[in-house]
């Protein structure tokens, strides 16, 4: 019994810090991947010309990665202390910033009819987003991007998708989850654990991941 016992201690324990590396790597993978990307403009604009009327603008953005950085680790942290949980009514929020950081068109759809969803599901849909659009800012050179969200009779079907006439090296979520990257492993646990699934693959022109969970 006493085995038993420290054996299911030591699994909750596990969960638990799996959990937590869930919500530091999405919250910080996402908010600093973006605040990179503005700051290398910066720098490159202020190598070539620091009079560039661009630069203040860059650097703005830049900064409010970083307020929009801190506010999702104040979120994680309220989350963790189960305040109220970030979702799908953030999805078109995350595709206007992706257009904002990157120029790519970003777009948000939605289709069925809206149902009430769990906490965790809602939280699932939010991150899974959040690390599709990292991995597309990270690695892909998109002409365009699409987020799809889809309640359907008994589930709920998220896709997260980027297109362009061609592609150089590996796929994106390919190239984010290598090297012991933790994001596409991060986004099947979620699935995984609501019950659902998750499938990332190459398409013939970009990359394609989809979530699918029961509602």
């Amino acid at each position: 019994m006493e085995e038993t016992r420290d054996a299911e201690l030591r699994a909750a324990a596990l969960a638990e810090r799996q959990r937590l590396a869930r919500e530091v790597h999405d919250v910080l993978a996402h908010s600093l991947s973006g605040l990179v990307v503005q700051l290398e403009g910066a720098r490159l604009l202020a190598l070539s010309d620091p009079a560039d009327g661009r630069l203040a603008a860059t650097i703005d953005r830049a900064h409010q990665l970083a307020r929009s950085g801190l506010d999702e680790a104040r979120r994680a942290i309220g989350m963790l202390r189960d305040d109220e949980l970030p979702g799908p009514d953030k999805l078109a929020a995350l595709a206007r910033s992706f257009r904002a950081d990157t120029g790519v068109p970003c777009r948000y759809a939605e289709a069925g009819n809206p149902v009430e969803l769990r906490p965790a599901v809602r939280l699932a849909l939010y991150r899974v987003t959040q690390e599709g659009l990292t991995n597309i800012r990270k690695h892909a050179h998109p002409e365009r991007v699409e987020v799809r969200l889809e309640y359907l009779r008994d589930e709920v079907s998220l896709t997260v998708e980027d297109f362009s006439a061609a592609r150089e090296g590996p796929p994106a979520l390919a190239l984010g989850d290598s090297g012991g990257g933790y994001g596409l492993t991060g986004m099947r646990e979620r699935a995984e654990l609501l019950g659902g699934t998750l499938t990332a693959a190459p398409t013939s022109g970009g990359f394609r991941v989809v979530l699918r969970v029961p509602a």
